[in-house]
């Protein structure tokens, strides 16, 4: 005769149900929250991808007075046209350097500033610190352009006080660090809005204990809030990652000159470029769909990897 606990292993398991089925499961009990996603998926359709039609676009040779479908399909050759160009080449050079610097400078920064911010004590200076970490995220780079100008301006700037004779945004050495530092300065504040709620969800007892066991504040921040947090940050990577090919058209736009195009035009600027000032909708839209299925693929990929590394994933 077997055993209770070997006839209990024998048995098949239950098929995992499907989405629908859960779905239908769920419903009676969860039918308001339901009632309440429809304004936001609705969104998501009309906004996201109802537009997805005009992919169709970088595959014909696109006239305002035919339409998107009523062009003539030209297959690949925009995307033959892009990957020939050798100012694409250039281009894409850039994006993938600038965003490379954002991602290994840039990246860490709101983690560090919101351990920074967790480990002040005082509430009061904790909240004015946040609140003015945080200002720089709703001025528009048109405002932000304008000041790095007249800060690094030779004549009125504060770098009169040293004698510079030339403004670091013109020159093309110095460009692309004061890309990163500017993207530092404006975006690290609100960054940590996602960090900071994560370390507040970690328990205090850890803390306590820790403090107990003679840990010191730089070991309690190693060994208790970084790993706390790691789930967070492998999905915010995951979300940085699927951006590698676009460098910010706002900064980038507002802050390049003709001085430092060589080193500052980024696909964004590109498809600007081509798709609004010059008309050339089919070109720029092939440049903007390669943008995008890279952006994908870097997404899943690194979803993927970071699954298998145990951490946290978007899906």
């Amino acid at each position: 005769m077997a055993k209770p606990a070997q006839m209990t292993a024998s048995r098949p398991s239950a098929p995992a149900e499907g989405g629908w089925a859960r779905f239908k499961k769920n419903f009676p009990l969860h039918k308001y929250y339901y009632l309440l996603m429809i304004p936001g998926l609705a969104t998501l359709l009309v906004f996201r991808y109802a537009p997805m039609a005009g992919i169709v676009v970088a595959f014909k040779d696109y006239r305002i007075v035919d339409g998107i479908f009523g062009s003539q399909w030209v297959g690949l050759r925009w995307f033959e046209m892009l990957f020939s160009n050798a100012q694409f080449t250039r281009v894409l050079f850039n994006t993938i350097y600038i965003s490379l610097l954002k991602l290994l400078v840039g990246f860490p920064a709101p983690i560090l500033l919101s351990i920074f911010i967790n480990e002040i004590s005082s509430v009061r200076y904790k909240k004015a610190i946040q609140t003015a970490v945080y200002l720089p995220h709703f001025i528009s780079w048109v405002v932000i352009g304008g000041i790095l100008v007249t800060i690094l301006s030779p004549s009125v700037g504060i770098l009169s006080l040293f004698h510079v004779t030339k403004n670091p945004l013109l020159d093309p050495s110095n460009f692309r660090w004061l890309v990163v530092l500017s993207d530092i300065w404006k975006e690290a504040g609100w960054g940590t809005v996602v960090y900071l709620a994560a370390i507040t969800n970690v328990n205090t007892d850890l803390y306590e204990a820790a403090t107990v066991d003679g840990a010191n504040r730089f070991q309690r921040i190693i060994h208790i809030t970084l790993p706390a947090i790691s789930g967070t940050i492998a999905v915010m990577l995951i979300l940085r990652t699927g951006s590698l090919l676009s460098a910010g058209f706002d900064q980038m736009y507002v802050l390049q000159t003709p001085a430092t195009m060589d080193v500052g035009d980024v696909l964004d600027t590109f498809v600007y470029r081509y798709g609004l000032a010059q008309g050339r909708f089919s070109y720029a839209a092939a440049a903007g769909l390669f943008q995008s299925v890279v952006g994908l693929i870097l997404v899943g990929l690194s979803n993927y990897i970071t699954t298998k590394m145990g951490q946290d994933s978007v899906w």
